[in-house]
């Protein structure tokens, strides 16, 4: 016994143990979690006007290489796919009709890009006067609100959910995706 008849391991009723009780570790986690619950989807939702922007600049990248292509194609007119217009793993030191090097993004020749699938539909013709482009999300609601469409006129779209309906999409302009 040491000092007045204490124990030297037992802790002295007014020392403090040091660290966190059970209660207080569990009331930063709970704000932690309440912390996230609000901020996650604004995350999801920013996440998804980022994609929606990414799609409609990517309609508009295609939409320049089909000019592109028509011009120094004019025997074949507009590519009959978004292969046509990218580099087809080639380093576009002779650029063809089908490996055209005008989109140099592979995962956008692809057709896949930032949560979007896009599709180019040719007239059929030769040379083609024409070309349908469709830019969807794909996972709806997910990685983006709607669809993006153009075609040989450049004029972008928005496609309203089912692709009933659509209205004009302007740089700037008041088109949004919520309907």
């Amino acid at each position: 016994m040491t000092q007045a008849g204490k124990h030297p391991e037992m802790p002295s009723r007014h020392s403090r143990v040091s660290g966190f009780s059970l209660v207080e570790a569990l009331v930063v986690v709970m704000v932690i979690l309440v912390i996230a619950a609000i901020a996650i989807p604004s995350f999801v939702q920013a996440r998804m006007k980022a994609n929606e922007a990414s799609a409609v600049n990517s309609i508009h990248t295609i939409d320049m290489a089909e000019v592109m292509y028509s011009q120094t194609y004019p025997d074949v007119g507009f590519a009959r796919t978004l292969q046509d217009m990218g580099t087809g793993g080639t380093d576009c030191s002779s650029p063809t009709a089908t490996r055209a090097c005008l989109i140099m993004d592979d995962s956008l020749a692809n057709g896949f890009k930032s949560g979007y699938v896009f599709q180019l539909n040719s007239d059929g013709q030769k040379p083609s006067l024409g070309y349908s482009l469709t830019g969807a999300p794909e996972m709806g609601g997910i990685s983006g609100r709607c669809a993006f469409g153009s075609n040989q006129s450049g004029e972008i779209k928005i496609i309203a959910n089912g692709g009933t309906g659509s209205s004009t999409f302007s740089i700037g302009g008041s088109g949004t995706c919520d309907h």
